[in-house]
């Protein structure tokens, strides 16, 4: 089988890290793959905050916690986080380019041995005051929505082997 496929098929969502570190050179590799991604009419408008600090990770996460009302939040305690932002202009097609880039981190992620899920909060809640304060420290612009967010690190366990797909295909010829 050829190694894309494989991979595409073998990666799933991780929602338990070690304490292992993710060394830097790998996380360039991973949020570079992330850049490589398609976006409407190549505008390339999205951005990547990686952050790489527990401590920050879990101040963030706080922050999050307390709109959602769950003290207990904490992105699984990855060993990074990627934000990814996008324009909230619909002119653009800022969802689908984050998705993008969002699969082409998880997948090279998982072919370097790190694990991934993604992190969906943050869209509904990046106006709010608390948060934006804090995107505003991490130079994420006002005109920019965090639309995902990827927590990296490597697994506890090993990861289960996934169920057959139920997609519907259809082929008219």
């Amino acid at each position: 089988m050829d190694v894309i496929f494989e991979n595409i098929k073998t990666r799933r969502s991780v929602r338990e890290f070690t304490q292992q570190e993710i060394r830097k050179e790998d996380l360039k590799k991973i949020v570079e793959a992330g850049t490589w991604a398609p976006t409407a009419r190549n505008q390339q408008t999205f951005r990547f905050t990686v952050i790489s600090s527990r401590e920050e990770i879990q101040k963030l996460a706080h922050i999050l916690g307390e709109e959602l009302g769950n003290s207990n939040y904490n992105f699984y305690c990855p060993a990074a986080l990627v934000l990814v932002s996008n324009e909230k202009d619909a002119g653009t097609n800022p969802v689908a380019d984050v998705a993008c880039a969002m699969q082409n981190m998880f997948l090279q992620a998982h072919a370097m041995g790190i694990g991934s899920v993604w992190i969906n909060q943050f869209k509904d809640l990046c106006d709010r005051p608390a948060v934006r304060t804090k995107l505003d420290e991490y130079g994420i612009p006002q005109h920019q929505v965090v639309w995902g967010a990827c927590a990296l690190g490597y697994a506890v366990q090993k990861v289960v082997e996934a169920p057959e797909r139920r997609a519907v295909v259809r082929f008219i010829d």
